[in-house]
C-alpha cells in the first residue's frame, strides 16, 4: 500500500523565546491507488493515527482525486474529530480530494491552487439490467457527494448538479464566490473582512423572478410566440444561477 496521507507536528517560532507546535496532515498524491470499498485495514489505520492528534488539525491538500470511498472515510473522520480542521489547499484539490477539503470548518486557498467537482464516474460491463444498476449506483453516489459540497457552500442542489455536470474548475477567488473557500492565503483579508458585500446571487434571482412576473404580459398574437421564450422556462435557467 502507498500511503498518500503523513502525520506530523510541527513548531512555529512565534519570538525568540517561545514557539507553538500545531498538527498538520498532508493529503499529497492520488486519493488511495487502491480501492477502500470493503477495506477494513487502510480506513483504521488512518483513523488509528487521526486520534493519536488531539485538538486542531491544520489539512495541506495537493491532490487530482481518487476513489471516493476513502475521500468519504477521510472526510467524516475529521468531521468527527474532536478539535478544529483547518483545510489549506497548495496545489489542486480535484474530484474526490474537493469532497475532503469541504470538511474543513476554515478552508483556506493559495492564490495560485484550484478546485475541481464533477461527476463520479466507473468502468461498467455486463448486460442491460446490470448497467441499469451501475447507472443508479453512480447517481446515488453523486448525490452523497453533494451533500457534503451544499453543508459547505449552502448552494441550492441543482446549482451543484450543474457545476458537476460541467467538471468545474475554481480558482480560489471562483471558489470562494461559491462558498467551497473561506479565505484566500497570503492576501489582504479582503475575502474575510467584507463578507457582507459579497454579491448575493440567491437575491438577486429571487427578485428578477418577481420583478419579471409583475412586468410580463401574455402573448397575443401566437406568430409573435416563435420570439419568446416562456416565462416558466426562464425562471428554470435564473434558479440554476443559486
Amino acid at each position: 500500500m502507498s500511503k498518500f496521507w503523513r502525520f506530523k507536528t510541527v513548531k512555529n517560532k512565534i519570538d525568540e523565546e517561545n514557539e507553538s507546535t500545531e498538527n498538520v496532515l498532508f493529503l499529497n498524491g492520488v486519493i488511495a491507488e487502491e480501492s477502500w470499498y470493503s477495506d477494513d485495514v487502510t480506513p483504521k489505520m488512518f483513523r488509528d493515527e487521526l486520534n493519536q492528534y488531539d485538538g486542531d488539525i491544520t489539512v495541506w491538500i495537493n491532490s487530482p482525486g481518487g476513489d471516493c470511498f476513502a475521500a468519504s472515510e477521510i472526510y467524516t473522520a475529521l468531521k468527527e474529530h474532536n478539535g478544529k480542521i483547518t483545510v489549506k489547499i497548495n496545489g489542486i484539490a480535484a474530484s474526490a480530494a474537493s469532497v475532503i477539503a469541504m470538511a474543513g470548518d476554515m478552508v483556506e486557498m493559495s492564490p495560485t491552487s484550484m478546485i475541481m467537482i464533477h461527476n463520479p464516474s466507473m468502468m461498467l460491463y455486463g448486460q442491460a439490467s446490470e448497467l441499469e444498476q451501475g447507472i443508479d449506483f453512480l447517481n446515488e453516489v453523486k448525490e452523497s457527494i453533494i451533500n457534503a459540497y451544499q453543508i459547505k457552500t449552502g448552494l441550492s442542489r441543482s446549482k451543484l448538479s450543474y457545476l458537476m455536470d460541467g467538471e468545474t474548475w475554481m480558482n480560489a477567488h471562483s471558489a470562494h464566490d461559491m462558498g467551497f473557500c473561506d479565505k484566500i492565503l497570503y492576501g489582504n483579508d479582503d475575502s474575510t473582512d467584507n463578507q457582507d458585500m459579497i454579491f448575493d446571487k440567491t437575491t438577486m434571482v429571487t427578485n428578477t423572478i418577481a420583478a419579471m412576473r409583475k412586468k410580463l404580459k401574455p402573448i397575443v398574437k401566437p406568430e409573435d410566440s416563435k420570439y419568446c421564450i416562456p416565462s416558466e422556462q426562464f425562471e428554470t435557467r435564473l434558479n440554476l444561477l443559486k
